[in-house]
């Protein structure tokens, strides 16, 4: 049985798209940070597997393009909001470019291979009529949907020039109905005729399709054309009048700290899992551990050096004396520290001074069987 890959196939026309491959008799393999909405899909038509592109996983995608029995692949996933761009933190931005356009040139660039190749293989991404045009309040989004529909489009007259006939389809849209994008809801009888479309053109082998084009988006790109500024102030109005600004940053940051002092598995499954939860992870490494009555054994500059080259931690500082003078400094969203400081003074005090400043307290249990002073205690007796 053939198969195809759905990158980001949980939700919106992601999850048309794979219901659409599905019908084609294709088993398909959902690649997303969340797992698809419950009872859309037939179970035992599709796998799947975590997946979160912020953190990109060479050996997932390498292993899955040396699969034969995979025909097709289609990248669906992308993030962005309407807002003014002094409203985009750095790490939103560098957020936007991971999962809108440097993760899906990467996986288009790992099955290259199956692409370039005289037998079918069937490609398609979703870029953005955002890329095509200026798109104030949405400019950070706009510029990586650009940089995937100039890739797409340069990529295809290689393949062309080359003489290969597989071709990737870049399907930009304006606004879908029916998907979670902009707060949405998921409801497949709004995108499935769309989604419909779109797997047609992409096993014909087309290479660009933006919906609606005849009756809206024709329009709007001469608009474009023959007014940039014009159109990008009409733009900046309609949004404004809208009423999808958002003015929230959906970017998690999270905070935890440790001496880190003989780095063991145990510092290692707190961070990694840490770094599950948020979507920025800022490490505070303690000067000593003069705190707990005892002294280290590896340097303070060590130590931070250790905890930074970690792939998992996006910021490794000296931390503060308390935690709650680390949120003036940094301005986390979730603190992570290990279950045995729960119910204590100094966490129930946390908890008060967190309440109305929107920070969780996350409460990890430890590594049973290893810790910094068994390690201590080991090499004291040897």
């Amino acid at each position: 049985m053939k198969k195809a890959i759905v990158v980001g196939g949980s939700n919106g026309i992601g999850l048309a798209i794979a219901k659409k491959l599905i019908d084609s008799n294709r088993h398909v393999i959902i690649l997303d940070v969340c797992s698809p909405a419950e009872k859309i899909l037939d179970g035992k038509s599709y796998n799947y597997i975590k997946t979160d592109l912020t953190s990109f996983d060479n050996d997932l995608f390498e292993n899955f393009s040396s699969d034969e029995e995979i025909d097709t692949l289609f990248i669906t996933a992308g993030i962005g909001r309407i807002c003014n761009f002094d409203n985009l933190s750095l790490t939103e931005i560098e957020k936007l470019f991971k999962i809108n356009s440097v993760s899906a040139i990467k996986i288009l660039k790992i099955f290259y291979e199956r692409i370039k190749n005289t037998k079918s293989f069937y490609t398609g991404i979703i870029g953005s009529i955002a890329g095509l045009v200026s798109s104030p309040m949405f400019s950070v989004y706009s510029a990586t949907k650009a940089s995937i529909c100039r890739f797409v489009e340069s990529v295809n007259i290689e393949l062309e020039a080359n003489g290969y006939d597989n071709r990737i389809l870049n399907v930009s849209p304006g606004s879908i109905k029916g998907t979670r994008f902009n707060g949405g809801e998921n409801d497949l009888t709004l995108t499935d005729k769309l989604s419909d479309e779109i797997v047609s053109r992409l096993y014909k082998g087309e290479t660009l399709f933006i919906p609606d084009y005849d009756e809206v988006y024709k329009g709007v790109i001469e608009r474009y054309r023959q007014n940039a500024r014009q159109f990008g102030l009409d733009s900046y109005e309609y949004k404004q009048k809208s009423g999808r600004i958002s003015d929230k940053s959906p970017i998690v940051i999270g905070y935890l700290s440790g001496t880190f002092d003989l780095f063991h598995i145990g510092h290692l499954n707190l961070i990694r899992r840490a770094k599950a939860e948020c979507d920025y992870l800022i490490v505070g490494v303690h000067p000593d551990a003069s705190h707990k009555g005892k002294t280290t054994i590896i340097p303070f500059e060590e130590r931070m050096e250790i905890v930074g080259a970690c792939k998992y931690v996006d910021k490794v500082v000296m931390s503060f004396r308390e935690d709650s003078d680390a949120w003036d400094e940094h301005h986390f969203n979730k603190l992570f520290v290990g279950s045995d400081y729960k119910g204590t003074e100094r966490f129930l005090r946390y908890e008060e001074y967190f309440k109305d400043k929107n920070v969780e307290i996350v409460y990890f249990s430890y590594t049973k069987g290893i810790s910094s002073t068994q390690i201590r205690e080991t090499l004291a007796k040897k």
